[in-house]
């Protein structure tokens, strides 16, 4: 394990560098309209998801957010994004998906700004500044929770998820995607983490693949953005960031050696019936929660 990967492991410095990481990302990405900070997701036999010229550019992440956000029908409901990047994923799934209300809640301020500009002709989206582990809402506020690709930046990911929880009404629903390396046992406490946490699992399931060719979809644009706009010190973390292939992250999930998860819990009601939690690990073959 290098120095920075043993410094990354604590949780106070992981978050503190990725609370300044954001918005210096922000500020040298604005221009060129980037909406998605998440990596993509392409299945075997891609949907068929009707997309409009405009976000057709975007169309690798957008189906990851589509594949997290239609495990549970959300139209109708009240949806709180936690770590919503640039909102991309949040634009979408309002305009397709028909949610009441959608909160896109994140900590970098310059993003936030970014997204109230950006995304303000979309109707029943807003956006405010909040932190993961200490959310601005009563409780019960809200029918889903959605967070893609974001909670192993956070200092305390079991305090996040009681925050999930409480923020959630009983019967709500976390939909969720992220992803933990092997070193360190960084899965392990991972799993232990969810075992853990005030929420019923439905189901998880490891999506490697699918991962890998959003990876390789994005790969001319993502390598032209970090040469483009960071500075050459900065091109191997930036293409770590971006996944482009034969980065750090790209080879990790290749070789077994990251899993990219995604998946649902539920928020037990007063009275709930037990269902058996679906858990899909590497080697299992079964990637598609919508089956």
């Amino acid at each position: 394990m290098s120095l920075v990967d043993a410094l990354y492991s604590v949780g106070a410095i992981r978050r503190f560098l990725w609370r300044r990481w954001y918005p210096f990302l922000t500020r040298r990405l604005r221009r060129e309209d980037v909406l998605f900070l998440n990596y993509a997701f392409v299945e075997e036999s891609p949907f068929a998801l009707p997309l409009s010229a405009d976000d057709e550019r975007n169309r690798a992440c957008i189906q990851l957010y589509h594949y997290v956000a239609t495990q549970i029908d959300i139209t109708g409901k009240r949806v709180l994004e936690i770590s919503c990047g640039h909102g991309g994923g949040a634009s979408y799934l309002v305009r397709t998906l028909r949610p009441a209300d959608y909160v896109g809640l994140d900590f970098n301020p310059e993003g936030i700004r970014f997204c109230a500009k950006r995304h303000a002709p979309v109707a029943g989206l807003r956006f405010t500044r909040g932190d993961a582990e200490h959310l601005p809402f009563p409780d019960g506020t809200f029918d889903v929770v959605i967070n893609v690709e974001a909670s192993h930046c956070y200092g305390d990911f079991p305090r996040f998820l009681n925050e999930v929880a409480r923020v959630l009404r009983p019967g709500g629903h976390l939909l969720y995607a992220d992803f933990r390396f092997a070193d360190g046992g960084d899965i392990v406490k991972w799993e232990r983490s969810l075992e853990a946490a005030p929420l019923q699992l439905g189901q998880l399931i490891e999506i490697n693949a699918g991962v890998l060719r959003g990876m390789d979809h994005n790969a001319i644009r993502s390598r032209e953005l970090v040469e483009r706009h960071l500075p050459r010190f900065m091109h191997a973390l930036g293409r770590d960031f971006a996944g482009v292939p034969g980065s750090r992250i790209y080879q990790a999930l290749q070789h077994g050696d990251l899993s990219y998860r995604a998946g649902y819990f539920t928020k037990p009601s007063a009275v709930s019936t037990h269902v058996e939690p679906v858990v899909c690990k590497p080697g299992s073959g079964r990637e598609d929660p919508h089956t």
